[in-house]
């Protein structure tokens, strides 16, 4: 099979490619170029200079040899116009698309894409959904990601500084994590066996709660990590974050992303597959030794993360760990 894969240069994408390349599908690899791409070249992937997420690149023509594609939209957390950029991105994809032989797309799309309305961050998942739902003549698969572990890692500071977690997430919620490598593998599959169903929808992740990943986090450790949860609707904490981190924008922007989970309307079903890599793995074997670095590499410029995590004369709130769990 001749497969597109958008992004091909980027943390999941290349695992994909280099996925799909193994199993002997011909890929056709979209970047911006570089040393990456070199090195898929040299696998055997060739190359189309280009990228949906900033319209550069004869885009119109990545599609029309191929018999299948890989599509995700790349998210700019620096973005003017943070709900603008993936309903660009949707139909540029959408144009390049719909007049091309491609019969099958798998879409690394993101949990919550169902839901409509003032979620965030998933608000642009949901919007691209709908929007590559118009392509009638493609079997589309969505992949609703949940959070990827690797994104535990900006917490690795505030960890190495103050043994605790600090975010916007209730410590009772369970949210899924899912490894990138994990995305990539599944995805891969997804092109062995192309589904014949005009839409359908895989939901990757498995479930934890902030203050079960501070427990394993302590056990790897071998000392307390802590979960502090930081009250959005804390008007202390909104102006040190407008003043000190970012802007209005995006503190909304985050803040109606965790609400949208605080609140029960961006959640997971309990019939998901199976997935190989379990927190306590990616912990022990990924996250522990970012930590162990950051201890002996010094103090690094403080972000909000690392000021939510810190201890404070006015506690935010706290809760408690004992490294057995």
């Amino acid at each position: 099979m001749r497969i597109a894969v958008v992004g091909a240069t980027g943390r999941i994408c290349a695992k994909l490619t280099e996925n799909l390349l193994a199993k002997g599908h011909s890929v056709k690899a979209l970047s911006r170029g570089g040393p990456a791409l070199d090195a898929l070249v040299a696998k055997g992937a060739e190359p189309f200079l280009g990228s949906f997420d900033t319209g550069d690149g004869e885009l119109s023509a990545f599609f029309e040899d191929a018999d299948a594609a890989f599509l995700m939209v790349k998210t700019i957390w620096e973005a003017e116009d943070l709900h603008g950029h993936y309903p660009t991105v949707a139909l540029r994809l959408f144009d390049a698309l719909r007049d091309s032989p491609v019969k099958f797309a798998v879409s690394l799309t993101g949990m919550g894409s169902e839901v409509s309305g003032n979620t965030g961050h998933f608000q642009g998942f949901h919007i691209l959904d709908q929007i590559l739902n118009r392509l009638h003549d493609i079997n589309l698969v969505h992949l609703q990601g949940g959070w990827f572990m690797e994104d535990l890692s900006r917490w690795v500071d505030p960890i190495a500084q103050y043994d605790r977690i600090g975010w916007s997430l209730d410590p009772n919620v369970k949210a899924p994590w899912v490894a990138i490598q994990d995305i990539a593998d599944f995805a891969a599959k997804e092109f062995d066996t192309p589904t014949d169903r005009h839409r359908s929808v895989k939901q990757l992740g498995i479930d934890y709660t902030m203050t079960e990943i501070a427990a394993m986090i302590s056990r790897a450790l071998g000392r307390v990590v802590g979960y502090r949860f930081v009250d959005p609707s804390d008007r202390e904490v909104e102006t040190v974050f407008r003043e000190r981190f970012g802007t209005l924008e995006r503190w909304v922007y985050d803040k109606d992303t965790l609400a949208a989970l605080n609140d029960g309307r961006v959640k997971f079903r309990d019939d998901r597959p199976a997935l190989r890599t379990t927190m306590e793995e990616f912990v022990n074997d990924t996250l522990r030794p970012l930590i162990e670095k950051a201890r002996t590499d010094g103090v690094k410029k403080e972000t909000f993360l690392t000021w939510s995590s810190q201890t404070s004369s006015r506690p935010i709130a706290t809760k408690a760990l004992r490294i057995d769990g």
